[in-house]
């Protein structure tokens, strides 16, 4: 992590500013709204260390859900609180008069692209309207999007979407996109408030840990391996082609956390947006095979013909999983819980858009991530914390 601070701070240095004079003036509160998201799990590891910039840093952690055995030894002020109500969010939230930072990375579900707007639009404005009214030393909101940005809608992600590499000056797509709804309610909310300040962070597929995330292809699939493995079958491949052979990216979820931290603090970060990825690429039929190898299991191939899918490959393993639970003496989940089975498959169902992280690097901040050692270690953290065995 030093690297990626030192290397942003030397890239600002070269700007006509005062280095010292903006040092003096942290005194940050963080708001992490999402903290037991993959990324709000990083976050809430990463912003209390000493040596994070903009520090020390106050914690308060939002989520909708009790604060899990996990998530425990963070040093966060853990706030349940269910933003989609504004009767709730006002009384959870209105005491927060000191916080001086947003960090936004959580997002609710829908059945429709419309209903996923307006349930995201609606959290979104609860948020800022209580943190608004309330803490007068607000300084910057980051907001955490994604390079579904780049496409007309997650329903059709992979089919329809502006050519790659994405490139954070592209223009909107004709599509109803809750992104760019979000990015229109943060711009309304700055511009009303003299000196507050924003970014906007656009990852592709991310690897972290968090085993409540909605989005959290590691754990899925460490899930799937533990199963193959615990019924002495094949981890087989339930993706098409194109995933298998073609190159694929990831972001780290420390490398997305350390970025919007260095956005928050660093004046030539303000008001842009950023893409973030790790600054490599992989194919999956290699990351396969380290799976396979953690979890020492038989490694398949691809399969051609009608394709495989997660979905219908762990229907009814619940008992299965209850059962490793059980054995390996784990921490107690449900396999519904923790196996995002339909996020994996629309992953590894289509050729990987890849990004560009030039803007970023441009700006100053330099941080990367070797996406294997980050497969592999976020495999590790999901072992040693007893989620997987």
């Amino acid at each position: 992590m030093n690297q990626c601070w030192s290397g942003a701070a030397a890239a600002a240095a070269k700007k006509t500013i005062n280095q010292e004079t903006v040092a003096l003036k942290h005194e940050s509160v963080a708001l992490v709204v999402g903290v037991t998201g993959i990324v709000g799990n990083s976050l809430a590891e990463i912003l209390p260390l000493p040596d994070t910039p903009g520090g020390p840093w106050k914690v308060y952690g939002v989520a909708c859900r009790p604060r899990p055995p996990w998530d425990a030894n963070h040093s966060v002020e853990y706030i349940q609180c269910d933003i989609s109500d504004p009767e709730e969010t006002e009384s959870r939230l209105s005491r927060l008069k000191d916080v001086t930072h947003i960090f936004y990375v959580t997002w609710g579900r829908g059945s429709t692209a419309a209903e996923i707007c307006d349930t995201n639009c609606k959290m979104f404005k609860n948020v800022m309207n209580c943190i608004i009214t309330n803490a007068p030393k607000l300084q910057h909101i980051c907001l955490q999007t994604g390079t579904n940005h780049y496409h007309v809608s997650f329903d059709f992600f992979g089919t329809v979407s502006h050519d790659t590499p994405f490139s954070e000056d592209l223009p909107r797509l004709d599509a109803p996109k809750f992104y760019y709804k979000l990015e229109d309610i943060l711009f309304e909310v700055v511009g009303k408030i003299e000196g507050l300040t924003w970014s906007v962070h656009r990852p592709g597929t991310i690897f972290g840990f968090s085993p409540s995330s909605m989005m959290n292809i590691i754990c899925t699939l460490c899930v799937y391996a533990a199963i193959c493995k615990h019924e002495g079958a094949v981890l087989r491949f339930p993706g098409t082609k194109e995933a298998w052979s073609l190159y694929s990216q990831a972001s780290d979820s420390d490398l997305i956390a350390e970025q919007q931290i260095w956005a928050a603090v660093d004046p030539y970060a303000k008001n842009e947006a950023f893409n973030c990825s790790n600054g490599d690429i992989f194919k999956w039929k290699h990351f396969w095979k380290v799976l396979a190898q953690q979890f020492e299991v038989e490694c398949g191939e691809f399969e051609a013909g009608e394709r495989l899918t997660l979905v219908e490959l762990m229907k009814d393993k619940g008992r299965v999983w209850d059962e490793i639970v059980k054995e390996n003496n784990l921490m107690p989940t449900k396999l519904e819980d923790i196996g995002a089975w339909w996020f994996v498959d629309r992953i590894i169902g289509v050729e990987y858009p890849l990004d560009t992280m030039n803007k970023s690097k441009e700006h100053g901040f330099l941080g990367f991530r070797n996406s294997k050692s980050s497969f592999i270690s976020w495999i590790n953290k999901l072992k040693y914390s007893k989620i997987v065995p």
